[in-house]
């Protein structure tokens, strides 16, 4: 394969310590990357989203100056061992374990892109304590029902041809080049040549990057049966939603709906992005993640405040945070959908 592109985010990410870790949960191994000062005061644990690797946040733990972030490849993706098999439940059990594994407490903030976010939602509600979690580009609504209910049943189609056909041709489907790219094109909003190709390079070099044709296929099945709704009524710590005003995945609408639900929400979102803000607008949500860390104080001790504080849209005029995503102020409406 032909050299890597550089970064649009380069110099940035080039000052930033790294460190390629291993550690073993259960009985399989998870390969992890520590960015920033290991002696860092604040921590970062985040979970990357569906077929990509550690790779996709690279450039949000670059911007999160500062910080110690922890990142490690989901089981069955990049380099890290597969799970027996990829459920929700069982995504729960390693990512309590991996946490437990690093010895991380109750202080250490948890973050989610995407398919992340789901994992993310769905541990906390079972149990693991944060003083904050961040969902980026969450899934907020039920891919199988709805406006995309029929190109999730394609998407599912093509992953279970992908699965049964004899293993070269569904290898090849799978890691088809033309498919990849046009997944990269249909996510990407950024008009910039430069950063376009980047990301389209980052695609054709790590969306492929998984263990086997029956892992892929389950975990797709799992990002699209589940949301983060889900578990909207069981989590109950202080949640910062960084959404994309162009997400075609889940609407900005659909957004302010599960902010509404949580029991302490902000929602921000940024202007004139799509699915990728990891890459198009890192410094974007980095800079809400440090701001809302700052605020975010001790580790929750499990008390509720149903609608507390939710963050949402962007109105006609509204000025922008330094980073160029918009907030605006509302009160919470417990158990009520947002307009």
């Amino acid at each position: 394969m032909r050299p890597p592109l550089l970064s649009p985010y380069q110099s940035l990410m080039a000052a930033t310590p790294v460190v390629h870790r291993a550690v073993r949960v259960g009985d399989r191994t998870t390969h992890y990357w520590v960015y920033g000062p290991d002696d860092a005061d604040d921590t970062v644990l985040a979970i990357h989203g569906f077929r990509g690797d550690h790779h996709g946040l690279e450039t949000i733990a670059a911007h999160l100056q500062g910080v110690r972030v922890i990142v490690p490849d989901l089981p069955g993706f990049g380099v890290s061992d597969p799970l027996a098999t990829s459920d929700i439940d069982s995504y729960v059990g390693w990512l309590t374990g991996f946490h437990r594994a690093l010895g991380l407490g109750d202080d250490t903030v948890v973050l989610g892109h995407s398919f992340g976010s789901i994992v993310v939602a769905a541990t906390v509600a079972a149990g693991l304590r944060t003083r904050l979690l961040v969902l980026v580009n969450p899934i907020a609504a039920p891919a199988l029902q709805g406006p995309r209910a029929v190109a999730t049943g394609v998407a599912i189609g093509y992953y279970r041809a992908g699965a049964v056909l004899p293993k070269p041709l569904g290898l090849a489907l799978l890691r088809n080049p033309a498919i990849v790219r046009v997944m990269s094109v249909a996510m990407l909003k950024s008009h910039d040549r430069d950063l376009r190709r980047w990301v389209h390079d980052q695609h054709d070099r790590y969306f492929s990057a998984f263990s086997d044709r029956t892992t892929v296929l389950e975990a797709f099945r799992t990002s699209v049966s589940h949301d983060v709704s889900e578990y909207a009524d069981r989590i109950d710590v202080p949640v910062l939603m960084i959404a994309a005003e162009h997400d075609d995945i889940t609407a900005v609408p659909e957004q302010q709906a599960l902010a509404a639900r949580l029991a302490d929400a902000e929602l921000v979102v940024v202007p004139g992005v799509g699915h990728l803000v990891h890459y198009e607008t890192p410094a974007a949500a980095a800079s809400a993640v440090l701001r809302r860390m700052a605020d975010a104080g001790p580790a929750p001790t499990g008390s509720r405040r149903r609608g507390a504080r939710t963050r949402s849209g962007r109105a006609p005029g509204e000025p922008t945070d330094a980073a160029g995503a918009s907030r605006a102020s509302r009160p919470g409406r417990g158990g009520e959908h947002a307009s």
